[in-house]
């Protein structure tokens, strides 16, 4: 019986069809599962975020929108970019200029000290230029030491266990001594970054005060400021700079040397302006008295202020008549 070919022809043309379909699937799986890889390894990868600005520079943007701008200066310390104000003498013929350094947490224009001197500072022949301090590393919260539990009491000689107790011990005490290096380390090396920093921006400041042809230059610190500027004068010892005023000084929490210890090494004149009512001000301000008596320093000289704490506005008008009569001494009585 001759072979049915219509019962043979679907049979053959099924066994051509089935191998292509399966070759279609397995080329559309290969782009999907490399997809699949690529978004996994997308996904476990960690996202790498922005580091946020600095405290000082969103302040410093503030201001920005605040100040004309004809009083605002980019300056530039190194890699770092910063904000000074600057405000001509109103005079033909000014004295020099004074760079104003804010405490920490105060910006270039703080309603206290910094923001009434260098606006008043131009009435009596004094340029002014206030600038701004990056955040400071080295006051930022130590991390925490992960502190070793007490190893376990030491099981007698004739104990099994003798041999291995001895070994856990030692581990325990050497955990505990390298997790309390590297925190010390880290805090000092923040310190001397801060300071270095600090540094740049009061050489910028003074290279623009003598761009500006300022003919005397004196620095000016308030608050943490004040410590700042005394020990970039103490280290540097700046020709260009020739007196020095420190305003409610302090010495910040970390830093050494404290301020009494620098405030004798200062070579130029030096005026250490402080509220006397203020019991913690008062004995710091004494212990820097008599530091520099000590070492026979002629140019140290005090003087105290009183605060008015029901009258603000009048607080910051003397401190600014006591200032200027330090700068100008023949209108100290004006």
């Amino acid at each position: 019986m001759p072979p049915d070919y219509r019962l043979a022809l679907p049979a053959l043309c099924l066994s051509l069809i089935l191998p292509c379909a399966f070759s279609v699937e397995a080329a559309d799986a290969t782009p999907a599962a490399t997809a699949n890889v690529t978004q996994k390894a997308a996904e476990e990868k960690p996202v790498e975020r922005q580091p946020l600005p600095e405290r000082s520079q969103e302040e410093a943007a503030a201001l920005e929108r605040k100040i004309p701008a004809q009083e605002q200066q980019q300056l530039q310390a190194g890699s770092d970019t910063f904000l000074a104000l600057w405000k001509p003498a109103n005079a033909a013929d000014p004295k020099g200029a004074v760079i104003i350094i804010p405490g920490a947490g105060e910006t270039a224009d703080w309603p206290q000290a910094i923001g009434p001197l260098r606006r008043n500072l131009p009435n009596v022949k004094w340029s002014s230029l206030s600038i701004t301090l990056p955040d400071l590393q080295s006051d930022a919260i130590a991390p925490r030491v992960i502190e070793v539990p007490p190893a376990p009491k030491t099981p007698d000689a004739g104990s099994k266990d003798s041999t291995t107790a001895a070994p856990i011990e030692q581990a325990a005490g050497g955990e505990a001594e390298v997790a309390d290096k590297p925190v010390a380390e880290t805090s000092e090396e923040q310190g001397k970054a801060d300071a270095e920093r600090i540094y740049a921006r009061i050489d910028a400041a003074i290279a623009f005060a003598e761009q500006q042809s300022a003919r005397s230059i004196v620095v000016l610190g308030h608050g943490t400021g004040a410590y700042w500027a005394a020990r970039y004068l103490s280290e540097k010892q700046p020709s260009q700079v020739e007196r020095f005023v420190m305003v409610a000084a302090q010495t910040p929490a970390q830093a050494k040397p404290a301020l009494d210890e620098l405030t004798p090494t200062l070579k130029l004149p030096t005026a250490d302006i402080f509220y006397v009512d203020k019991p913690l001000d008062r004995n710091a301000a004494l212990a820097r008295l008599q530091a520099s008596k000590r070492l026979k320093t002629s140019a140290f000289s005090q003087v105290s202020l009183k605060a008015l704490p029901g009258d603000a506005n009048a607080q910051q008008e003397q401190l600014v008549r006591r200032v200027r009569g330090w700068l100008n001494p023949q209108n100290a009585a004006d």
